[in-house]
């Protein structure tokens, strides 16, 4: 089984650290222009902090790798991100770039998002011996090696007895030996972005490619029992996204927009919505991504009214 030990920035830790029943963290890098393959879907991911504190305090577990805009960062994940606000974390990324961008420059940042993170207490943080001080971003272990397999025990070890956020990634610890990789339930900020990523940045409805007006919608709502999935997910320009949830316009399981008349009835208006009508939506290319259909009929019949 892989793992990666990734170089953890301490303000970072110690903030999130205090929040252990976080369902999810944005382990930021300050540049977003190299892409992180080290791990699939649910594998491992450790902390470790900056020399000269050589150890192993923490982890999660890998669901995706994006770059994205700090601004929309700091939307999507907020505190999760490790830091108060967006000044203080915009002022830590940019101590790292070596620069000052000011507030009002939207570089990109790499996001490596995990889900059920987890964070020991001192006196359990495990001693990262064999660590070469060269190393500026992380390196990945096999268990095959006997090294890792003796770093992996003793995560193991800390983890027992302890409660994750969400508890489907329990799949991948307590299965040493065999693994048997889960990948873990998303929280809502992950969700936001696999979703953003799935419609190329682009409104299903309108194709309006105006990354800072688009929602990640459910399409059966978190609230009524709708998950974090991506076959729950549509992306939506704001308005559409309204309209969506108030139940004035759907899509059908043939993926193709209706249009109620309440619009037109309520509104006295409503020709920009119109012309979407029985167009089919751009869809993500992987089918696993694509809007379910037990949740384009749920919203059917019980959200949207012709």
């Amino acid at each position: 089984m892989k793992f990666y030990v990734g170089i953890t920035d301490w303000d970072w830790f110690t903030y999130l650290s205090s929040d252990e029943l976080s369902e999810e963290v944005n382990f930021w890098r300050p540049s977003g222009d190299r892409a992180f393959r080290a791990l699939e879907i649910g594998e491992p991911f450790l902390f470790k902090l900056h020399s000269p504190r050589n150890f192993i305090v923490g982890g999660g577990f890998f669901r995706y790798f994006t770059g994205l805009p700090v601004s929309f960062a700091w939307s999507a994940f907020g505190t999760h991100n490790g830091a108060k606000t967006e000044h203080e974390m915009r002022t830590r990324i940019e101590r790292y770039r070596r620069f000052y961008a000011g507030s009002s420059e939207d570089y990109q940042i790499g996001c490596i998002l995990l889900q059920s993170p987890f964070f020991f207490k001192e006196d359990d943080w495990i001693p990262a011996s064999d660590w070469d001080p060269n190393i500026v971003q992380g390196r990945t272990y096999d268990t095959s090696d006997l090294r890792a397999e003796a770093i992996w025990e003793q995560v193991q070890n800390r983890l027992k007895g302890k409660t994750l956020q969400p508890v489907d990634a329990m799949a991948s610890v307590d299965r040493f030996g065999k693994p048997q990789l889960v990948a873990p339930r998303l929280g809502q900020g992950t969700f936001r972005v696999i979703i953003t990523d799935a419609y190329r940045r682009r409104c299903a409805l309108t194709s309006s490619p105006v990354l800072h007006v688009l929602d990640a919608a459910h399409i059966r709502p978190f609230a009524n029992n709708g998950p974090h999935d991506p076959r729950n997910g549509l992306l939506l320009r704001q308005d559409v996204h309204t309209l969506f949830d108030r139940g004035y316009i759907t899509v059908t399981p043939e993926h193709r927009v209706e249009v109620s008349r309440r619009i037109k009835d309520e509104f006295e208006n409503g020709h920009e919505y119109y012309a979407e009508h029985g167009k089919i939506i751009a869809l993500p290319g992987p089918p696993d991504l694509r809007p379910a259909d037990e949740f384009l009929v749920w919203h059917n019949e019980n959200v949207y009214v012709a």
